[in-house]
Order: structure tokens, then C-alpha cells, then sequence
């Protein structure tokens, strides 16, 4: 992605403009924001804590651990006493948080449990982009969690909309509070003084250093930071126990105290930045977690009652498990109270979007609380709200409180004051309703959720179940929204190829003057092949646009390269220019000699779910090493391990004879359950060579042996066959072409 001085002057540029100077670019994004002096919209500020139990905080009742930072916020804001989280672990509640998706329609709606973590795909619309596209200047600093931990990938956050990036892209590496790198944007930052296991440089103090510098550097315009620190989330390590070093606690239960007054002290910090440079009232800030209090790496929640009056704790859908605290503050703007208004972490797009007079996706679960948030009637009320878990992972107490249920498949609805959870006894989201446990409660009289109504009101309970029923949605097809480009995976240098762009209107009213410009690579040429621009595109369409785009013939073998598509409108709301970048690839050589396909660079991999795998290993060794494929018991070697939908692409160059493979759902996931269904198909050039039909763990593997005879481009795909993609791990074992 192009910083922002790139990104406007590369935008100068294709309209026929002089770049822009840093002074003028900053003119320029406050212009298309339509931001004039006393006329500008406010900043945004948005702390995600990771695992802060809604008992945690003194203004939720918290007597053990200070937090009188954001106790001061609560007392001179809104503090919100029925917020939620969209779901009780980490990815999935965060993927809802950002793209306004509860986790019956979310991309990601796990936690990483055997293999990669969950990717954004092309649909998803963060706020990031929402709120970029009006101008603002916008941060993520903090824990990511999507996507593979490189540079230059779809789910990266320079890609979701987010200029200014640095944290942890990896959800199991923000577990580490002294890491041995950062990354910054595309950059991987080692961080030397921690090498070799050492303890010397916090991160969540580098976190708060760049979160600060941000502020201070954006001062001029309006922008939007979005702080993720990994406290308190397990283990305790923080470098002092401060006020807690003396108490007869546990370490694990000193450093989590210490971790949860850090992360007051992080918002004070936060709060200090924007009064020392005059923004303390033009900015709202929110703070929030992402899911109910842990109990890992030797943590007591019920020392300090972390979940208050409620039932549960992290990854129990009880409300223990969901609620969160929920603060907005912002003097001037924001009321002092308390509001009991229902609120999931889905309203933040929406929330943000109309605070800051952006366009926002109409195909989301959020409602707006902006309306509330600037003290007015509020008439965006939710009919219910939805839940959903999938782990395999438990803990003793959330065990116990889940009654040994607690790596079941559950998912949870509220609709007023009744709250319904119910438990799959397989790992199988199909089942039929009368085979799952359902429990009913009455939130009203009974918020610690110890009196199971569902005997009693049995119409009631069996209501909210088809309300679950009907919220879940695999897949969820969206509106287009924003700038999306299509490019092929692999182009030869010289060789005219086809590129699209699409600018989609998701939003609910028309837009006006629309059109997409694409950016080459240099020595590279684009012509347009149709319409580049639209006098309206109403709500719900697009417009899409087409150029032939010819590589230069000194294009590098097998290397990248970045085409960006941009697209403006004049919308209710303001001016938008939206980005949507595509890579593409010129292909390796061709292979000289018989081989495996783990053993060679593909040009291409999406996956549905993680890294693909290389012989297994989930894609953390080296092509050969690792525990190889397994079917029926049977073990193979050279494999690639894919979740549906996959694709993989190898450049033969017309140098190949044969590819033979055997391809099936594996051993693994047969293991997880029984319902896995896919498809593997073979493509040589475009052309379908070969099919497998419906493949299950019943089935077994099938054999491929395909004539591939003067075909360019192979690639290896594979489908979910009955729109249950949990369970469709599938590996190509022995995948191997021989040469002419």
C-alpha cells in the first residue's frame, strides 16, 4: 500500500495534476473530506482492550484492581451497561468489530485452532476504508490478528483501509509482550534488545509511544486511531507489578492486575496527548474489549470478580462471557450518563461512519449509536442480537460453567429480555434444532443467568432458536462496496492481458460524478476498454470499467508487481475516493525435471482458512519437513494441505507431460468431524481438465492422473460441496508432474 504522500500525489497524477507538497496534500485531503476551519469532523479514537472482563474496571464495579483513568472518562461520558461483544474469543469478535458482521455472516468466525488464523476476503468493508475514504488519516497500532504474517497480502492492515500500521499482523504472536520484532506497514522491525528470550523493550509501551507520535503528527487533520494493546490478555508479564507487588496474590494474579491498571494508564496517556494538543474536544474516544474476562497462565477472574454480577468468562456465551464495558467520552459532545441501550461491537462501522460523515455498507448487522453518543433520541434499536461459538479449546471454569459443554458448537440470541443458549452435541451446525440443549433466561430478574426458564416458556425458547436459525448465513453475500480490482494471478512480460475495476455503491443512497482510474506499474501501458466513468450509480449498483494492460518485456521473471484502481464519487455524505490494489506475477521458469509440487514456487495461493500447507506442518517449516499427508491411516509425502475454497497455480510453461496426485479430505479433519464435503477440480490454462466429484472422509481419497500436455498454467482447486466449509480440510498428497 502507498503511504499517504504517495497515495496523494499518486492520485494527483492520474487526473493530470502536479504532486502535491506535505502542506498541500494535507489541504487537499481536508478538501475532499470536506473539512473547512470550525466545520470539521471530529476525530476518532477507538482502545480495544483484549480479554478486560466487564468487571474490571472500577466503573463496573471493580474494588481490587485501579483503573481511575477510565473511571474519570465514565463519570464525564456515556457508559454503556449493555454492550457486547460479537463474540467470547478474540478473531471472531474482532472481525465482527471492524467489519460490522455479528458471527453468523463474519468472514472469520473462529479462533485460529490448526493452522493459520482467519483472512479478510475482497467483501469485507472495514471502517478503516470507510473512514479513509472521507479523508481521514487512519491508524491501527496494536494486535491485528488476520491474515498471514507477511507484507503485501490481502488481509494485511495497510490493505483494510489503514495507512499507519505497527503491531503484531499474527494472533499468536501477540502473545508475546516482549517480541523480538514489530512490524511497521510492510516492514518487520527486530527489536534487538529482546533477542534470545530477553525482557527488556515492553511492546505495549512501543504500542503507546506510536499511538502518541500518531496524535501529535495528525494534530492539522481528522483522523482515526484505532489502539489494540494485547493486555491484559494472558500471560502476565509486564515488567512491574507496581501497587500489586506486595500483595499475597499469585504472580500471574499481581502481573494481571498490574496489565489491567496498564492499560488505564494507556487511555490516560491517550487522553494527555489529545487535551496537550487542543483535540480533546474534537475527538471521540471509545473504549471496549473484545470478549469477557480469561483465566490462562495461573489468572483467579474470581479474585477480583472480573466478570461482576454475571455468569461466565472467556469463550462462554453466558453473558460473563459477552458482555463487555463500553465508554464514550468526549467533552462537548458526548453526555454524561448511563445507557442501557443493547449494543454490539457491530454498531462501531456505523457508529464511526456517521460521526464522520462517510457512506457505510447497508448489508451489516450494526445500527448507528451515533445519534446517542451526541445526545439525541436514539431510534436505531436492535430486535435482537446473535451469537456464535466455535472452539476447541476450554478452560476449567468456563468448562464448568458450560457444564462440560465447553468445546460444543453454541450459539446464543437476545431479544429484550430473554437470552437463549443452546449446545450442539456434534461438532455440526446442520443439526436438527431438537437435538441441540437449549436454556432460556430471563435478563430482567434474573442477569447472572441461574434459573432455566425453557420448560416454563417453551414457545418462547423455541422463537429465539429460529431466530438463530435464520441469522446464520454460509457464505453471506454482500453488496459491493468501495474500489475492487480484478487481475490475473500471472502475466507475461509483453503479453496484453485484461484487468477490471468495479466502484460499488453498498450504501443507501445514490452517488453522483463516480469514476475509477487504474495505476501501472512504470514502463508498463493501460488502455481503456469501456466507460471509466458513470453521472450516478444508484444504491446497491457499481460501476465497473475495464483496461488492456501490457506488461513491459523487461518485466523481472517471477517477481511482483501492485496495479491500484481508484474510485471517487460525490456522494449525500461528501466527496469519496476509495483504493483497491491487485497484485499480479510474471512466472518463474518452467521446470527441467520430474517433481513435486511442494518442492516448487507456486505463482499463486488463496486459501480459504490459514496458509496452505507444504507437507503439513501448517505452513511453519520447510517444504519436506513435517508430519506428511494422512488418508484412512495411511501416510504420504509431499503434500499440500488447503481449507476450502483453494486455489493454487504453477507455471509449467508447456514443459510438462503428466500430473498425478491423490486428493481427498485427510485424516485431520476427519478427526474434527464427519461433515466435510469438497470438490477438487484440475484447470490447465482456464480449461477444466479433470473433476473429482463430492469428496468426504467416508469417500476416501480419489487417484488423478491428467494428461497436461502443452498446458502454461495449472491450477489446483478446491470447492465446499455442501456449504458447511468448518470441517473441509483437504490435501493433495503425492502431487506430482513429470516432464516432457
Amino acid at each position: 500500500m502507498p503511504d499517504r504522500r504517495t497515495f496523494l500525489a499518486g492520485s494527483a497524477a492520474l487526473i493530470g495534476l502536479p504532486a502535491v507538497s506535505t502542506a498541500a496534500a494535507t489541504a487537499a485531503r481536508a478538501e475532499a473530506a470536506g473539512v473547512t476551519a470550525g466545520s470539521r469532523p471530529p476525530n476518532l479514537v477507538v482502545v480495544l482492550a483484549d480479554d478486560l472482563g466487564y468487571g474490571e474496571l472500577g466503573s463496573y464495579g471493580q474494588k481490587l484492581i485501579r483503573t481511575p483513568r477510565i473511571d474519570a472518562l465514565a463519570a464525564e461520558g456515556l457508559r454503556f451497561t449493555d454492550a457486547y461483544a460479537t463474540a467470547p474469543v478474540c478473531a471472531p469478535s474482532r472481525a465482527s468489530f471492524y467489519t460490522g458482521l455479528h458471527a453468523g455472516h463474519a468472514t472469520v468466525r473462529a479462533n485460529p485452532q490448526a493452522g493459520g488464523q482467519g483472512s479478510f476476503v475482497d467483501t469485507d468493508t472495514t471502517f478503516g476504508e470507510v473512514l479513509r475514504a472521507r479523508g481521514y488519516r487512519t491508524a491501527l497500532i496494536g494486535k491485528w490478528g488476520f491474515g498471514p504474517e507477511q507484507a503485501a497480502q490481502p488481509s494485511h492492515p495497510n490493505a483494510r483501509g489503514f495507512e499507519e500500521f505497527y503491531g503484531y499482523i499474527d494472533h499468536g504472536h501477540a502473545h508475546d509482550y516482549f517480541p523480538e520484532h514489530l512490524w511497521h506497514n510492510g516492514v518487520k522491525e527486530a527489536i534487538p534488545q529482546n533477542a534470545g528470550g530477553a525482557k527488556a523493550v515492553y511492546a505495549p509501551e512501543l504500542l503507546a509511544r506510536h499511538a502518541s507520535d500518531f496524535v501529535a503528527a495528525n494534530a492539522a487533520e481528522p483522523f482515526l486511531l484505532v489502539l489494540t494493546p494485547n493486555v491484559p490478555h494472558a500471560p502476565s508479564d509486564i515488567p512491574d507489578q507496581g501497587a500489586y507487588a506486595s500483595r499475597s496474590w499469585t504472580a500471574a494474579n499481581k502481573g494481571h492486575a498490574a496489565q489491567v491498571s496498564w492499560f488505564d494508564a494507556l487511555v490516560g496517556r491517550v487522553i494527555d496527548q489529545l487535551r496537550a494538543t487542543g483535540l480533546d474536544r474534537d475527538t471521540v474516544v471509545i473504549v471496549t474489549s473484545d470478549n469477557g474476562p480469561h483465566e490462562e497462565g495461573g489468572v483467579d477472574p474470581d479474585l477480583f470478580d472480573a466478570n461482576g454480577p454475571l455468569r461466565g468468562y472467556k469463550r462462554n456465551l453466558y453473558e460473563g462471557g459477552v458482555r463487555v464495558p463500553l465508554i464514550a467520552w468526549a467533552p462537548g459532545r458526548v453526555p454524561q450518563g448511563t445507557t442501557a441501550r443493547v449494543t454490539q461491537l457491530t454498531d462501531v462501522l456505523p457508529t464511526l461512519a456517521e460521526l464522520g460523515g462517510a457512506p457505510a455498507p447497508t448489508d451489516i448487522d450494526g445500527l448507528s449509536a451515533a445519534p446517542l453518543i451526541t445526545g439525541s433520541p436514539d431510534g436505531a434499536l436492535h430486535d435482537h442480537l446473535y451469537w456464535f461459538r466455535d472452539e476447541l479449546g476450554t478452560t476449567s471454569r468456563e468448562n464448568a460453567v458450560d457444564n462440560k459443554r465447553g468445546t460444543w458448537l453454541a450459539e446464543a440470541l437476545r431479544q429484550g429480555k430473554w437470552k437463549a443458549v443452546r449446545f450442539a452435541p456434534q461438532r455440526d451446525h446442520t443439526l436438527p434444532d431438537d437435538k441441540w440443549q437449549v436454556e432460556l433466561y430471563d435478563l430482567s430478574a434474573d442477569v447472572g443467568e441461574t434459573t432455566n426458564l425453557v420448560q416454563t416458556y417453551p414457545a418462547k425458547a423455541k422463537e429465539l432458536v429460529a431466530l438463530m436459525r435464520a441469522a446464520w448465513k454460509d457464505p453471506y453475500p454482500r453488496l459491493a462496496f468501495g474500489v475492487h480490482l480484478a487481475v490475473p494471478s500471472l502475466v507475461v512480460p509483453g503479453i496484453a492481458f485484461t484487468v477490471t475495476a468495479t466502484l460499488g455503491n453498498g450504501s443507501s443512497r445514490s452517488w453522483d460524478t463516480a469514476g475509477l482510474t487504474l495505476r501501472v506499474p512504470t514502463g508498463w501501458t493501460a488502455v481503456a476498454t469501456s466507460a471509466t466513468g458513470a453521472d450516478r450509480i444508484a444504491a446497491g449498483e457499481r460501476l465497473t470499467a475495464t483496461w488492456t494492460v501490457t506488461p513491459s518485456t523487461g518485466a523481472a521473471p517471477a517477481a511482483r508487481f501492485e496495479l491500484t484502481a481508484e474510485g471517487t464519487a460525490q456522494t449525500p455524505w461528501g466527496p469519496v475516493r476509495y483504493a483497491g490494489a491487485g497484485g499480479t506475477a510474471t512466472p518463474p521458469p518452467p521446470p527441467t525435471a520430474d517433481s513435486y509440487l511442494s518442492d516448487l514456487a507456486w505463482i499463486s495461493a488463496t486459501n480459504g482458512w490459514g496458509p496452505v500447507e507444504r507437507d503439513t506442518s501448517n505452513g511453519k517449516d520447510a517444504s519436506g519437513d513435517g508430519t506428511p499427508i494422512a488418508f484412512g491411516g495411511t501416510t504420504y509425502p509431499k503434500g499440500l494441505g488447503v481449507h476450502a475454497p483453494s486455489e493454487i497455480a504453477y507455471h509449467l510453461g508447456g514443459a510438462a507431460a503428466r500430473f498425478r496426485t491423490l486428493v481427498g479430505i485427510d485424516d485431520f479433519s476427519a478427526k474434527q468431524s464427519n461433515v466435510g464435503a469438497t470438490r477438487a477440480k484440475v484447470y490447465g490454462d482456464g480449461a477444466l481438465l479433470a473433476s473429482t466429484g463430492t469428496l468426504t472422509a467416508a469417500t476416501g481419497p480419489v487417484g488423478l492422473d491428467v494428461d497436461v500436455t502443452g498446458v502454461r498454467v495449472l491450477r489446483l482447486v478446491v470447492e465446499d460441496a455442501n456449504n458447511r466449509s468448518s470441517f473441509d480440510h483437504t490435501s493433495w498428497a503425492l502431487a506430482r508432474i513429470t516432464v516432457t
